[in-house]
């Protein structure tokens, strides 16, 4: 199955559950440009407003082009008026396309179910951190050339730490970045899950490259 994930700068009327329509599953991300980016499973589509806080939605689309997580991105800037100046402006930042806001849930999914996205290349199937590295294809972390045996929610902690090596994350914000609404999460769970890895690693021959900041959270440090 297909999968888009949206990123909100603003709240979404109508609801943030995932939407499935014959082969395509839409996952939607409530997202302070100032915090981390989620997990990011699917091609990502972010929804920008036109102004956000300390900062403007045309300044965002360039640090998301900027940013090689993003830089492939569908980009949709949210006008709050029709004004063909700012519809201009919005291609040169580097937008795709522009709607006019306020926008909801429908009028999102109506967007995204318009729009034939055009084939971008395949995003990076494996991730390296020194001699630690993820097959994403195979979801087989490796230490040198030695197996290191994970069950799948430890693989999305290890993908998402080795994607921002040298970030120290809070528990909350993985909760946030990891976390299923249909499946929530709460920091005990986190607890365990990095408890988890870190003896897979360890006895993998990998030390202990997961480090608990003390009250701030985790950090997988670089080599």
């Amino acid at each position: 199955m297909r999968q888009i994930d949206i990123l909100l700068t603003d709240a979404l009327p109508g609801g943030q559950d995932s939407f499935v329509h014959g082969d395509l599953r839409v996952v939607f991300h409530r997202w302070n440009w100032m915090a981390p980016l989620p997990l990011l499973d699917g091609n990502p589509w972010a929804f920008v407003g036109w102004l956000l806080p300390e900062l403007s939605g045309l300044e965002l689309c360039r640090r998301l082009r900027c940013d090689p997580q993003t830089e492939a991105a569908h980009i949709t800037l949210v006008l709050e008026e029709d004004d063909a100046d700012a519809k201009r402006r919005a291609l040169r930042a580097g937008a795709d396309d522009y709607i006019l806001g306020p926008i909801d849930r429908a009028s999102v999914l109506d967007r995204v179910l318009s729009v034939q996205l055009p084939e971008r290349d395949a995003p990076a199937r494996s991730l390296r951190l020194g001699d630690l590295s993820l097959d994403l294809t195979a979801l087989q972390a490796r230490w040198r050339d030695k197996p290191v045996p994970l069950m799948p929610n430890e693989l999305r902690l290890l993908r998402y730490l080795m994607e921002q090596p040298g970030h120290v994350f809070s528990r909350t914000q993985l909760i946030a970045a990891l976390g299923k609404k249909e499946q929530p999460i709460d920091e005990r769970t986190v607890d365990a899950w990095v408890s988890r890895l870190r003896r897979a690693l360890r006895e993998a021959g990998a030390g202990y490259p997961l480090r608990t900041v003390r009250s701030l959270g985790y950090v997988l440090d670089r080599p």
